[in-house]
């Protein structure tokens, strides 16, 4: 396979790439001239930008818009599928998104990645490239995403969240950490990010919850990763926001 920066060049509308990422790989920060599609067909990436930090589980993927600093970080193996679109202004969304893949739109990016680099703009081939940015389009965003605070000091706290998501300290520890006062603490980390640190430490929680059940982690090992001392309290907190007990998520992470 062709390296990405010898086909970039090639003056088509999707270039489409195929890598396999062996686990614990880190991409480093690092930004494109195009929009870029990442979907991970197996395995759980984790995709960070300046903004907004990403869960993405199998069957889901992230719309990067053109120059975006990003990581990338498998927790495991992951078999990643990487579009490159050429798309006009009007065209392009101009913010991060993780969104569901259906069946139709998994198929359309499989048989993208098989085309030749040179592939014929009309006909077969050019009617599915259309009909791929149709689907791209129409797909729901999905909730696998937390707000990143621009305060370098809020940002010491939500790295060391996001490192240890089960990480038991309380707002007075948070606080010094960050070397503000519990009432600054508070009061800034609203203002950045919409939320109080609970919630959004909440949230880190379920994506990473996410992240292990999509991984093969069972129920317990999942709960206490993420911080909950018992599978019940995980189960009710999970149940709350997903509207489905872990195990059910599970059976349809599997049959998707």
């Amino acid at each position: 396979m062709k390296k990405s920066e010898d086909v970039l060049s090639l003056d088509r509308p999707v270039i489409a790439l195929r890598d396999e990422y062996p686990a614990g790989f880190v991409d480093a920060m690092h930004s494109h001239d195009f929009v870029q599609l990442l979907y991970a067909s197996s395995g759980v990436m984790a995709v960070r930008t300046r903004d907004v930090s990403f869960v993405v589980p199998p069957q889901r993927a992230v719309w990067l818009p053109a120059g975006v600093e990003h990581e990338v970080a498998c927790r495991g193996p992951v078999s990643l599928r990487t579009l490159y679109l050429k798309l006009s202004p009007e065209h392009v969304n101009t913010g991060c998104r993780v969104f569901e893949v259906s069946d139709l739109l998994r198929a359309l990016i499989l048989e993208v990645v098989e085309f030749p680099a040179l592939y014929e703009l009309e006909g077969r081939e050019g009617a599915i490239i259309s009909l791929l940015l149709g689907e791209v389009a129409r797909m729901p965003n999905a909730p696998y995403q937390v707000v990143m605070p621009t305060d370098r000091r809020l940002l010491r706290v939500c790295n060391a969240i996001l490192a240890n998501p089960s990480d038991p300290r309380g707002l007075d520890d948070w606080a010094k950490i960050a070397g503000m006062g519990r009432r600054t603490l508070t009061r800034s980390f609203k203002q950045e990010t919409g939320m109080g640190l609970a919630v959004w430490r909440q949230q880190v929680r379920l994506m990473e919850a996410l992240s292990l059940l999509a991984a093969g982690a069972s129920i317990t090992q999942v709960a206490f990763e993420v911080g909950y001392e018992s599978t019940s309290g995980f189960a009710s907190m999970f149940r709350r926001t997903f509207g489905t007990a872990p195990s059910q998520y599970l059976d349809a992470a599997g049959s998707s």
